[in-house]
Parts: C-alpha cells; structure tokens; sequence
C-alpha cells in the first residue's frame, strides 16, 4: 500500500487578504487514484495524514478488511497547513479560518483532478472543515458523516477555546498545559473518575489521574509544536459554515454524536439533524453511546464500525 508522503504547491490567498505559499501534503490509501470510489478523511485536532496502517491514528476504522476497505476504496487525507506533519508551520495564524482550509481543500482536489468523492468523513475539527467544503461545493460528494462536530462553534466550545489560547499564550509549559485543560474537555468526569478511582501513586506523591494528565501534556509536547496546536484551536475556536447554504447540501448525510461529549453536544448535533430533516430527505442521526466524551470517536469503534458499515 502506498502511503508515502505527498505535495501539491499553491498559491492561495486567505479571506484576510494575506498571500501565501501552501505546500499542501496528502496521503493515499488502498486503490490508486481514479480505479475506485474516493473517500475523503479530514483529521481532527492533533491528527494528520496518516490514518491508516502500523501507525495510522484511525487504523481500526480503515485498512484492509476494516469497515472502509482499503481493498474496495481510494482513502485521501489532507494535513491541515500548519499542522507540522509535513514540517510547514504558520507564524500568523490568525491569518486563517476553518473556511480557508476548506478552500485550500478544494483546490487539493482541483489539482489532483477528483471532480467528485464517494464520501467525506470527518472528526472534530476536521468535520468542521467538511461542513465548509460541502457549502462551497454542495454537490462534491455522494455522502457526507461528520462524527463529533458541528457546522459551527458554539459558545461553550468557543471559551473552551479561549481557555487553550490564554494557556498557549503563556510562558511556562504552555503546550503542556494547554493538553491537559483540554484532555477534560475531551473526556468526562465519569471518564476519569471510573478510571483512577482517587488511587494514589505514592512514587510521584500524586494521585495516578494527575499522573496521566501529565503524561498527556508532555507527551504531546514531544511530537507537536506549540505554533501548531496555535492554528488549530484558532480553527476549532472559528468554525462557522453559512447556515443557509446547508440545505443546499447533495451529499446523502449521516450525523454521528456522542452522547457524552463535551465539545459538541449531541443536543446540538440533533438540532442540527431535525432542522436539516425539514428540508431535507436524506439526512440521518446517529449517537454513540459512551462514558469517554468526545473522544469517543477515537475509542468506541465497535459502534463507529457498525455505524459507518450501515451507511456505506
């Protein structure tokens, strides 16, 4: 399977008028380009372009013999610009939107001639960008299934957000931080107290939850850069897809909530789904059911697998 790491250069300028040279990378998966159905895999927050195989962040969910085959199917994932993946970062990341991203999305598409997708699926973040992509196109894809997102950022996730930049704009350990404050957000007090039950590791002096909060911020320090987590809660922070345009929507959509979570909750996920229902024939909802909050998507497979199988 070729999985090797590839560019397409863009110039592109942003809706804040600033030009920029994108070196924008992607991955392939599976079938080769134009041999077989093309599914489109936007990566969340920390995520990237690998998504399948020894390492991929969603290998249980594609690969061969998994739900999105990669035997039946071209799997494409784009990094986000600035995620660091690829090595690029952005200094002024202010200077982009969700809706931006999508846009340079599109022209990925343009250049690698794919006029039209089997499906789109996206996670958190990149589910938002999905949102965007499908109002500037609406007939691009044939299905659309963003699981834990929105079409936009709602106040309680926008000062969730707040929060992150206030603790990335400090000096001292301010990735670190800023992880921890956010593994709460993604998981739930049911979550962590079912888990470490105030056990205390007597080693540290400290109770085993700090322990593994700790692990999380440095963890991530290593492998991510601070200018990188910046740009991204910047866009998580940003979502925001012309509610107008949704019902304008071709693709055949199946939203995906966690009952749990956080970030997006699913009573927001469901009033999207009923207001988009009165208009729309084919859109459907689905709820995971779990303890872990919004990173359930990265956790509950048995139940992504058996949503995703029934839609494709």
């Amino acid at each position: 399977m070729k999985t090797e790491l590839n560019y397409i250069n863009l110039s592109y300028r942003t809706h804040s008028q600033k030009e920029y040279n994108i070196p924008l990378t992607y991955q392939i998966f599976g079938k080769d380009l134009f041999t077989a159905p093309v599914i489109l895999v936007n990566h969340a927050l920390t995520g990237n372009s690998n998504v399948s195989g020894e390492k991929g962040w969603w290998k249980k969910l594609i690969g061969e013999n998994q739900i999105i085959d990669t035997d039946k199917y071209t799997v494409l994932c784009f990094n986000i610009p600035g995620n660091g993946y690829d090595h690029f970062l952005i200094d002024e990341y202010e200077d982009f939107t969700p809706s931006d991203i999508a846009e340079i999305f599109l022209k990925g598409l343009e250049a690698l001639h794919i006029k039209n997708l089997y499906a789109i699926i996206g996670g958190s973040l990149g589910g938002g960008i999905a949102w965007e992509m499908l109002a500037k196109q609406p007939k691009l894809a044939e299905i659309f299934i963003p699981i834990a997102c929105d079409f936009k950022t709602h106040d309680w996730l926008h000062a969730q957000c707040l929060i992150q930049k206030f603790l990335l704009n400090g000096n001292d350990e301010p990735l670190q931080k800023a992880r921890i404050h956010a593994m709460l957000c993604y998981r739930t007090p049911q979550s962590l107290n079912d888990r470490f039950q105030n056990r205390y590791d007597h080693k540290n002096q400290r109770l085993e939850s700090e322990d593994w909060l700790v692990y999380h911020g440095n963890s991530l320090n290593e492998r991510f850069s601070l200018k990188s987590y910046k740009l991204m809660n910047h866009l998580l922070m940003n979502i925001n897809t012309e509610e107008e345009q949704l019902e304008k929507i071709g693709a055949r959509m199946h939203l995906i909530a966690v009952d749990t979570d956080l970030f997006f909750p699913a009573s927001e996920i469901r009033m999207c789904f009923e207001q988009l229902k009165e208009k729309k024939k084919e859109v459907f909802y689905h709820e995971i059911q779990s303890i872990h909050g919004h990173d359930a998507f990265l956790m509950e497979y048995e139940q992504l697998n058996t949503i995703i199988k029934n839609i494709l």
